[in-house]
């Protein structure tokens, strides 16, 4: 069927008309979704990014904490227990764990003049006395940081050596007295308990009244 003339002048403008509506309707569309877009990243992007950021970021503490390495603990442990010597403890022993681990107090320690409740930290000494020992030093001490002695008081210039406290550091400054003295002298003190008496040390294997003369000036027992 042909078209008139007249007919094709009315449907032309007319079919116009809908093209244009069609084309701009479709370019709202588009401009609707990329302002959404847009409103998502402004708005809920960022706050995702950063939580997610954040949660990366508690994981990786965590991480190091669990591989953190566990503190070593060294204590000396002296005096009035069955196995006195250097245990190794854990961070929130107390000093009862330790006398536990040292075979525990012997039949004449004086339990009551230690506190079994203190908390243990690295290098201390805890020193059990006998009953009606009159030790003159701390039960239980902590050196101070660079200290070479643990427990009594640092031999400083012109102070004594205690025979009962010193270590071998301490030991080997005294004259005649080298490194295996020194350990022997250790020896004899965790075998045979407290010197009484400087001139207990003439007991040791290798200290002789020679020895003995030359260092008696520079030890003490208290």
């Amino acid at each position: 069927m042909k078209i008139s003339q007249k007919k094709k002048l009315v449907l032309l403008p007319l079919i116009l008309i809908l093209s244009i509506a069609g084309y701009y309707f479709y370019q709202q569309s588009l401009d609707n979704g990329k302002n959404e877009s847009d409103k998502y990243f402004d708005e809920e992007g960022p706050a995702a990014y950063a939580a997610e950021e954040n949660d990366f970021e508690a994981k990786g503490e965590t991480a190091q904490e669990t591989t953190k390495k566990p503190l070593v603990v060294k204590v000396d442990i002296k005096g009035a227990v069955k196995m006195p010597g250097v245990f190794t403890a854990k961070e929130g022993d107390r000093v009862i764990d330790l006398i536990t681990r040292a075979g525990n107090f012997t039949a004449n320690a004086d339990k009551d003049k230690v506190n079994l409740a203190q908390l243990v930290e690295d290098q201390m000494v805890i020193y059990v006395p006998e009953v009606g020992e009159e030790t003159g030093m701390p039960i239980a001490e902590i050196p101070a940081a660079g200290a070479a002695v643990t427990n009594g008081s640092a031999s400083g210039a012109g102070e004594k050596v205690n025979l009962n406290t010193a270590v071998q550091a301490d030991l080997e400054t005294l004259p005649g007295i080298g490194p295996s003295k020194a350990t022997a002298i250790l020896e004899y003190r965790e075998k045979s308990g407290p010197f009484k008496t400087i001139e207990d040390m003439k007991n040791i294997t290798g200290i002789g009244d020679k020895t003995f003369e030359k260092l008696k000036d520079s030890i003490s027992v208290n």
